[in-house]
């Protein structure tokens, strides 16, 4: 009689076949085994009731491997591993894409019966290789691919930057019995991102459980470069060594720094190589604007720095002179003052409109007479006079 049954190997189902001689009671069983490219795979035959018949093994070309324990194909890769009345068990190393199919398992006796075991081999994804498009450049856009030109099946292919998933395109071939995979990603980049990790990662089932195929890519951004001055000293004085450091940043890094001081030429004694300009003995005659200038071909960068040599004998100059400039200061403020109350007091003074005469002043009771008083000039009446002081 002839059976067929699932069981599950290594997590996967696999088919089990049986099969029974006719009369003898005898079963033949096997199971289908998947193993991955390059690995260890074990075919094994059970046998039920065995009472010494002709076991023989064949590959899926229908070459013979064993007759009865006996290695009659010379591919040391298959192994014997074991020959017993309940078992038949071959090893094979270096497992490839063409050794896959149905290996037979063969029982004579009064009728010849057989089982297969079929040999699936995967094709687990190598290393993906990472490509850039072209030359990344700041407030640009920059395309990555990855590619994994052999898997089976086909390998899922993601991108991450920052330990965040970034959303690729992907496409694939099938060469035969493996799959070729392409992915690709698009961003923006800044010069912040210069030096950045992106990651392609790969798996498929011919992978351990959680282990991937993972390849690394860092983001070369270039930008226009940037310049800033350190000085070897907040105080320089008189007689002081003074380094001054260009610290330049620019990809590609300027290869060439300038240094001059404003309108005038660098001081003789000045030495001046590459990101430093040393001034020793320094005078105040060296006192100015000293720059350094950098430039790649995405743009120029200037940086600054102004030098004042500190005289001591000036210095002690100008502070005893400041008490005499203090009181020359309130004295001129008192002069001032005075001289605005004066002046307001003046003013004030010269303000009156003339004389005019009232009811009171001419003594009259009636108003017509006071009136005729004043237009005749009459000397008869008295003037009152008022003055605004």
């Amino acid at each position: 009689r002839n059976r067929g049954r699932e069981k599950r190997l290594n997590g996967s189902p696999q088919l089990v076949a049986l099969s029974t001689g006719p009369g003898a009671g005898q079963e033949v069983q096997t199971e289908n085994v998947t193993v991955a490219e390059g690995g260890v795979a074990e075919i094994t035959c059970r046998l039920h009731q065995y009472d010494g018949s002709i076991v023989v093994i064949q590959n899926p070309a229908r070459q013979t491997l064993f007759f009865n324990g006996t290695r009659a194909l010379k591919d040391e890769r298959f192994q014997l591993e074991e020959f017993s009345p309940r078992r038949v068990r071959i090893r094979l190393s270096d497992a490839r894409l063409e050794d896959e199919g149905g290996y037979f398992c063969q029982l004579y006796t009064e009728d010849t019966h057989h089982q297969i075991a079929t040999l699936t081999v995967l094709v687990a994804p190598e290393n993906p290789v990472v490509e850039v498009r072209e030359q990344a450049v700041e407030g640009g856009e920059v395309e990555l691919s990855c590619l994994v030109p052999r898997s089976r099946p086909a390998a899922v292919l993601r991108w991450y930057r920052d330990r965040k998933e970034l959303k690729g395109v992907s496409s694939g071939q099938e060469n035969g019995k493996v799959w070729s995979v392409a992915s690709t990603v698009r961003f923006r980049v800044d010069r912040k991102d210069d030096g950045g990790i992106v990651i392609c990662e790969a798996q498929n089932q011919a992978l351990p459980s959680g282990h991937s195929k993972q390849t690394q890519y860092v983001l070369d951004v270039q930008y226009s470069p940037t310049a800033r001055i350190h000085a070897s000293q907040a105080v320089v004085r008189e007689g002081d060594t003074l380094v001054l450091t260009c610290a330049v940043s620019g990809n590609p890094r300027p290869n060439q720094i300038r240094w001059n001081r404003g309108n005038e030429s660098l001081p003789e004694r000045a030495e001046a190589v590459g990101e430093t300009l040393t001034l020793p003995g320094l005078v105040s005659a060296d006192n100015g604007t000293y720059t350094c200038e950098a430039s790649n071909k995405h743009g120029h960068a200037r940086a600054l720095y102004v030098l004042v040599v500190y005289d001591p004998g000036a210095v002690v100059e100008a502070q005893t002179s400041v008490p005499y400039a203090i009181v020359g200061g309130i004295l001129a403020l008192l002069v001032f003052l005075i001289i605005c109350v004066l002046v307001g007091m003046v003013w004030c003074s010269v303000r009156q409109k003339g004389s005019y005469l009232t009811h009171e002043a001419s003594g009259l009771d009636e108003q017509g007479e006071a009136r005729e008083a004043f237009l005749n000039g009459s000397d008869g009446h008295k003037r009152k006079e008022e003055f605004f002081i």
